[in-house]
């Protein structure tokens, strides 16, 4: 398994080692010991699978209080997956990281709690895996506009197919501080 820190330290891409042949492949998608040596998470509470068409962009979606941190992939198909630090007091608050995920290059991206998520869907169809830290709770959820143009997320589609919530998140700047993660070094 070889991890790569990106832009916004503590958000790495995991990229695990695969054993394959003419029949298939194998790889661990998560192992409590392995990932845990790199500082990722070993407890995991809530499982979820989305499926999704091309050109729909799910996110930028985020949880405060009671945070998520997250380990995503695909499963079938490619998403262009992006984590915003939106963490107050961060020095990186407003920065955005990308990565390409696809079921072919079997990657990972470990977003950890007080970043917000979001991918766009690059291939006819994709399904998504989240492992997660902690549980929905739909009195934490929350979003980030998309398209926010001072974070500047430079998305590989123009016209994204986005859920009403999607369509009505705020601005960045718009967000009540209370109901933004607090940065703790």
């Amino acid at each position: 398994m070889k991890v790569i820190e990106t832009s916004l330290p503590g958000c790495r891409v995991i990229e695990p080692t695969v054993f394959g042949d003419d029949r298939g492949f194998f790889f661990e998608a998560w192992n409590a010991e392995r990932h845990g040596r790199h500082g990722l998470p070993t407890r995991f509470v809530q499982s979820n699978v989305s499926s999704s068409a091309r050109g729909v962009l799910r996110g930028l979606h985020y949880q405060w209080p009671n945070p998520q941190g997250k380990l995503v992939s695909v499963l079938e198909g490619e998403v262009y997956d992006v984590a915003v630090d939106i963490r107050q007091g961060s020095p990186r608050f407003g920065q955005w990281a990308a990565v390409v995920l696809s079921a072919g290059n079997k990657r990972q991206l470990w977003i950890p709690e007080g970043f917000a998520h979001g991918f766009a869907v690059l291939s006819e169809r994709a399904v998504f895996s989240y492992l997660c830290t902690a549980v929905y709770d739909k009195t934490a959820d929350a979003s980030v506009r998309w398209d926010d143009p001072a974070i500047g997320i430079d998305w590989p589609v123009s016209a994204p197919l986005l859920s009403p919530k999607d369509e009505a998140a705020p601005r960045l700047a718009d967000i009540a501080s209370d109901r933004l993660p607090i940065f703790t070094a």
